[in-house]
């Protein structure tokens, strides 16, 4: 589990419906004292509110080791080359896909907490074994940029 700073809020995993994917994890965080972004907002901030280096590593990671097709950087349908595939006051889907899988982070927000779930469709025998190297990177990196993100907007 990964505090805050505040010690107001964890973030943890927990379980997620795979809804279909051959992978699925969550990440919650209460926000309760937190302030009231939207799920794009929190996006952004974990993904694109890092420095550089930080953004073009997982670039390099999505685009160079899992195959993923990025869209462009500084376009509004995308967040970091993700395209967005719905938005609302409650909701954010990215989606990027390779040939041999396809990624979606769904982030849903409510008056209690935001889940950020993770779905991957192997698309191909490949996409397993590319994801089982990515998984434990995915794992770490989630609630650190989403901790950074809030002690950034706290």
């Amino acid at each position: 589990m990964t505090r805050t700073p505040t010690g107001t809020s964890a973030i943890r995993r927990v379980r997620v419906d795979p809804l279909g994917a051959a992978f699925a994890s969550a990440f919650e965080l209460p926000t309760a004292g937190l302030p009231r972004l939207t799920p794009e907002e929190w996006v952004r901030a974990s993904f694109e509110d890092v420095p550089v280096t930080v953004r073009e590593l997982f670039r390099t990671g999505w685009a160079g080791v899992l195959g993923l097709r990025l869209g462009p950087r500084t376009s509004r349908r995308h967040v970091v080359g993700w395209r967005v595939l719905e938005t609302g006051p409650g909701r954010i889907a990215l989606e990027a896909r390779a040939p041999s899988l396809t990624v979606r982070n769904v982030v849903t927000l409510d008056d209690a907490r935001l889940l950020w779930a993770t779905y991957a469709f192997y698309e191909r025998r490949a996409g397993r074994v590319l994801w089982a190297l990515a998984a434990p990177v995915h794992h770490l990196a989630v609630p650190l940029l989403l901790g950074r993100a809030v002690r950034r907007t706290a």
